[in-house]
């Protein structure tokens, strides 16, 4: 088992930036991926940003250039710095650790709301 804890989320203006942090515990050995997703009310699921521990970087296009992934491996941490914030990134966004033979575990979910 792998728990995941979020912080970090909030109500910010557009154009403002903030700073999400997820740490892991537990069966860490066998996370090679962490990142986030998201879910806006009455969407589906999606990817935000992962990195491997090869460091294999994926961004989804909507955050490309505003938001930067990074991992402190030794803390088993993952931080997500989003900047110059939109109403559209508006959102749940949740942390993610894919596991070999054990698939992906899930945090319970951080809200980030973008409005003026």
């Amino acid at each position: 088992q792998v728990q995941l804890v979020e912080s970090g989320g909030g109500l910010v203006q557009p154009g403002s930036s903030l700073n999400l942090s997820c740490a892991a515990s537990g069966s860490v050995f066998s996370i090679y991926s962490m990142g986030w997703y998201r879910q806006a009310p009455g969407k589906q699921r999606e990817l935000v940003a992962t990195l491997t521990n090869g460091g294999i970087v994926n961004y989804a296009d909507a955050v490309k250039d505003r938001f930067t992934i990074s991992r402190d491996n030794a803390k088993n941490t993952v931080h997500l710095e989003m900047n110059k914030l939109k109403s559209e990134d508006t959102a749940v966004y949740y942390c993610n650790a894919e596991r070999n033979w054990y698939g992906a575990s899930w945090g319970q979910g951080t809200q980030v709301t973008v409005s003026s």
